[in-house]
């Protein structure tokens, strides 16, 4: 293939990719990179660089995209046989669906992920694309397998067992990172969750100090937990649960006090800040004198559908206030709308509440009812 439409391509896979990317793959020097570009652009097979205005700077969402199923048994679940079930399913992982929260409150937003070159990952990148998430930074691995997440539920509704396979995370390495460089730098806040690998997360969080782009990570589960760097140095905001924080800690935590001072020990590591979720318990928030709490959202149990999708709702809250630039005193705000948006989404059938608009949270937080 010629170099021109080696670049081409180059280009179509990662819009964003420098020239000096662009000339170290192709073996060129930059000057001929430049030429090979301008007659790009004046054949109109390319309309110039992915620049993107000050004003316009997304969120950039970074961790998992799959497909959720969800098998439920129309009889009482029997072990080592057959049983009759009906299944849905929906898009999921926890990065795509703070992301899908933030475009559909009218955040600009994208989305960097791994999918297989299958059916699956076709569907979550189109369904993404048609959300409003600008996927031009996704990694796509022809011949692996999009992420799936399969829960067997009982007639009951309860789960009885899970299957994750989300090996095409480990995709996401550092080496990959670096040829989103330009996307990551030119983002107004990165959200990443710990399914990207260990050396990935860490890498992100040092391209965030060095860019001057202020991070969130948001845990997702106790045994991912230790994918998260021991120097937090620079960190914007760390969101997880009672669980996933006990877990990094070493210790239980039964106590409000146990809780802080496990958030003043990740402080310590170089975190800015800390909220931790509780369930119907709240959420506790550090502050700049030390926590505080907030009760948790009283739910009507004819309003609870299914909580897939909850957690993920009250981080994208959290982020839109972040994003959002309002000059709050503390994280109470962004709690509340969290909760607000978290009810929201356990009122639906769907992951993502199809409700969410622009203008949602445009009421005075004070007006928010939590209780």
């Amino acid at each position: 293939m010629p170099k021109k439409e080696q670049l081409y391509e180059l280009i179509r896979s990662n819009p964003f990719i420098s020239q000096q990317d662009l000339a170290g793959h192709l073996g060129l020097s930059r000057s001929a990179v430049a030429n090979y570009i301008a007659t790009l652009v004046r054949e109109r097979r390319i309309l110039g660089r992915a620049y993107v205005l000050p004003d316009h700077r997304p969120v950039l969402c970074i961790g998992a995209a799959n497909l959720d199923r969800k098998l439920r048994t129309t009889a009482r679940l029997a072990l080592g046989t057959s049983n009759p079930a009906r299944q849905t399913e929906s898009f999921g992982g926890v990065a795509r669906n703070i992301a899908e929260n933030l475009a559909r409150l009218g955040v600009p937003t994208a989305l960097v992920t791994a999918v297989g070159g299958d059916s699956s990952g076709r569907a979550l990148l189109s369904y993404a694309d048609e959300t409003g998430i600008d996927t031009r930074g996704a990694l796509r691995v022809d011949g692996a397998a999009s992420g799936t997440y399969t829960a067997v539920l009982d007639e009951d509704g309860d789960m009885r067992v899970a299957l994750a396979d989300m090996e095409i995370n480990e995709s996401l390495t550092p080496e990959f990172f670096a040829t989103r460089e330009q996307q990551r730098a030119g983002a107004a806040l990165i959200v990443a969750d710990l399914n990207l690998p260990r050396e990935a997360v860490a890498a992100l969080l040092e391209g965030s100090r060095r860019d001057g782009v202020p991070m969130v990570i948001v845990a997702v589960s106790e045994p991912k937990i230790d994918r998260l760097p021991r120097d937090l140095t620079g960190l914007r905001l760390l969101i997880l649960n009672v669980g996933e924080l006990a877990a990094r800690v070493g210790r239980p935590l039964e106590t409000d006090a146990d809780i802080a001072a496990a958030c003043a020990e990740l402080r310590r590591a170089g975190v800015q800040d800390v909220i931790v979720t509780r369930g119907a318990l709240g959420v506790m928030f550090t502050t700049a004198t030390g926590m505080q709490a907030l009760e948790g959202q009283a739910v009507d149990a004819v309003d609870l559908i299914d909580v897939t999708g909850a957690g993920d709702a009250f981080a994208a809250a959290v982020c839109w206030t972040l994003y959002s630039g309002q000059p709050e005193p503390n994280l109470e705000p962004a709690c509340r709308r969290g909760q607000m948006l978290a009810a929201m989404t356990i009122a639906c059938t769907q992951t993502v509440c199809p409700q969410l608009a622009p203008g949602l949270f445009d009421a005075p937080v004070q007006d928010i009812v939590t209780d």
